[in-house]
């Protein structure tokens, strides 16, 4: 059952990351546009969509394609990111590729590294409060990040 969990866990940052992949392609080779102010919006709204999915319901089979789909629209915030920063036009795609294989692995480093920690935690009496109080952090932040960026108030600069 852990290993079922833990694969589950990669199963979603993994299908995040090729998703990101996707998107983040086209936008940065200009297949693809979007407005940035509308893709922080919709950034915003994924993670307080989660958030909030994590407090009202008790299991999620199949998030990975949620994360599939949330992972589209963070690919378009990656792309603005590394526009601002001067891509180089010869080799992009496997600049980009490189970019988001690191990417993809310092996530699957962070979750092995944090994957004991969260057992040792899941297996308290504090399990659900810990998971509603990080879930409850995550939607404030987001919540805000959100209303920054819907209102264009730029106090949030990342």
């Amino acid at each position: 059952m852990i290993a079922s969990k833990f694969w589950s866990l990669v199963k979603i940052v993994s299908s995040f990351t090729i998703a990101h992949t996707i998107t983040l392609i086209l936008a940065a080779t200009g297949v693809v546009s979007l407005p940035s102010r509308f893709v922080e919006v919709c950034i915003a709204a994924t993670i307080v969509y989660v958030a909030s999915e994590n407090l009202l319901r008790e299991s999620i089979p199949e998030r990975w394609r949620l994360t599939f789909a949330f992972g589209l629209i963070h690919g378009f915030g990656f792309a603005n990111v590394l526009r601002d920063l001067g891509l180089p036009n010869e080799g992009m795609t496997r600049c980009l590729l490189a970019f988001d294989l690191g990417v993809e692995l310092g996530q699957l480093a962070i979750v092995a590294l944090l994957w004991p920690v969260w057992q040792l935690v899941q297996r308290t009496k504090h399990a659900k409060k810990a998971t509603q109080m990080l879930s409850i952090l995550i939607l404030i932040f987001g919540g805000c990040w959100l209303i920054d960026r819907f209102l264009g108030l730029e106090w949030m600069p990342f």
